[in-house]
């Protein structure tokens, strides 16, 4: 099992300096993925969660593939009806191409009223696009004469029933986003269903989790996973492992876009998950 890292392109703390060191750091720690997140406007409902600066995914993804040798990079993911299908077939196989093969394309229907109503794209008909969209970027990519990027994995994000049944249409794995076990657990017996109704084959099971270390554990049945002492991270990562994840993304991001100052915090818990979790050993 892959683990990787969110990493927030987001916030007052973040530039370019810090972007350079999360990657290194991310890279050095033997982590096997980078991802960051997307936005294009930032009005208030997206500032109360992601604050400016924000840095486009694609041009962040494609410098810091100039810095990093092995990592995979992705979006965690890119909304994708924000955008012109043709424009995201071209930077992603452009990026593609230029990281060496290393990209994953997260991709997700949004959420944000505001943004979409400055952008002018009509909220209510985000997923009949990003449906429609998906088709068109594949569709896209079968001309090798143009594209030259093979096959791009696709995650779909979402927690709800419609992701995860856009994941087994259209996607390579589900991507859910920072849930408890037991609702992942639940999840990925229904994505197998799902998958059986449909006569699909059972996508990759890709969760996003938290990371945020405790001194203690948490003795809390509404815990979320990636939560709590090490040995309860450590143990959610197993079961997932367990559960079918060929891959899991930890989350460091807490919430409060002040962790943007400090980094280091969440560099700290890297390295101590890195530490007793053999990255190498657990690599497919």
């Amino acid at each position: 099992m892959r683990i990787g890292v969110n990493v927030p392109n987001f916030g007052p703390g973040t530039g370019p300096d810090v972007l350079r060191r999360w990657a290194r750091t991310v890279e050095a720690l033997g982590y096997d993925m980078l991802m960051v997140s997307d936005h294009v406007v930032i009005t208030p409902d997206v500032a109360a969660q992601y604050p400016a600066p924000f840095y486009d995914p694609f041009t962040t993804l494609s410098w810091l593939a100039g810095i990093t040798e092995r990592v995979q990079l992705g979006t965690t993911v890119l909304i994708m009806p924000y955008r012109h299908p043709l424009l995201v077939a071209r930077m992603a196989a452009n990026l593609q191409q230029l990281s060496g093969g290393r990209l994953v394309l997260g991709v997700g229907v949004g959420w944000a009223r505001q943004e979409f109503d400055a952008l002018g794209v009509p909220f209510q008909r985000r997923g009949k696009l990003t449906d429609d969209y998906l088709r068109d970027v594949r569709t896209a990519w079968e001309n090798d004469d143009d594209y030259r990027c093979g096959r791009i994995p696709i995650w779909i994000g979402g927690n709800s029933d419609a992701g995860l049944r856009r994941a087994v249409r259209l996607g390579d794995a589900w991507h859910p986003l920072r849930a408890t076990m037991p609702w992942l657990r639940e999840k990925a017996e229904r994505l197998k269903v799902v998958a059986d109704e449909l006569g699909r084959p059972v996508p990759g099971f890709t969760p996003r989790i938290m990371l945020r270390l405790t001194d203690a554990p948490i003795d809390d049945p509404g815990r979320r996973a990636g939560v709590g002492s090490i040995d309860q991270v450590l143990d959610d990562l197993e079961q997932l492992r367990l559960l079918g994840s060929d891959t899991v993304l930890l989350d460091p991001f807490g919430d409060d876009p002040r962790e943007t100052h400090h980094p280091e915090v969440a560099w700290q818990a890297l390295a101590t998950l890195a530490a007793r979790w053999d990255l190498s050993a657990h690599q497919p």
